[in-house]
């Protein structure tokens, strides 16, 4: 699959990836480049760094460390849903950033793979992963405050993770599917917002 179209499905689809869960497409995006298939690779600087050894390394060990943070400590990797506490969860603030950082880097690394401008796949990668966060991850944050059991509250990173890798898999085998995956977002993000909408219209009939 060659031409800006399917890099752009590729990018954008990794990017989305990213926003449920950096981890594993980075390290996916960077074995499959480093193995030069499925045409992902970053031949070119400033993003030969995503397909070395010593950043899948690093990406590993901040896998290993979320989970840590999370067992041991009982940090939260999700935010609380609708921002109703007023105290910021560091891990899930942290993964929050590292998914935009991940998503706008591995966008502007495939355009910039193959010839093209790769600035604007910054942009897009931000603006994809603030997507991805608004329309799925209120969902799992919402189903983990209403679990009281630990160990499924600690298995909803679990699925994270492997919806994370599954999106990142099928949008390197078929890359349009980045472009299915953003209008499925774009979905879940109104019809999230159509909810709120009717949640605080009700709380508003309730008070008077």
């Amino acid at each position: 699959m060659n031409g800006i179209f399917f890099y752009i499905g590729l990018g954008a689809g990794l990017a989305a990836a990213c926003g449920l869960r950096p981890f594993l497409p980075v390290l996916l995006a960077g074995a499959l480049a480093s193995s030069s298939v499925l045409g992902v690779h970053f031949t070119r600087d400033p993003f030969h760094f995503l397909q070395a050894d010593w950043w899948l390394l690093v990406v590993a060990v901040a896998l290993v460390l979320a989970y840590a943070l999370q067992l041991l400590l009982g940090l939260s990797a999700l935010a609380d849903p609708d921002g109703e506490r007023s105290r910021p969860q560091p891990l899930a603030a942290a993964l929050a950033g590292l998914g935009y950082g991940a998503g706008a880097v591995l966008f502007a690394g495939t355009l910039a793979a193959h010839g093209d401008a790769w600035w604007p796949g910054l942009i897009g990668g931000l603006a994809i992963v603030a997507l991805a966060q608004r329309a799925v991850l209120p969902v799992f944050a919402r189903a983990r405050a209403r679990l009281t059991d630990g160990a499924a509250k600690q298995a909803l990173t679990v699925y994270l993770d492997a919806a994370s890798l599954l999106l990142a898999v099928l949008v390197a085998l078929l890359h349009p599917l980045g472009y299915v995956t953003l209008a499925l977002l774009v979905w879940f993000a109104l019809r999230g917002r159509r909810r709120g909408e009717e949640k605080y219209a009700g709380l508003r009939i309730l008070r008077r």
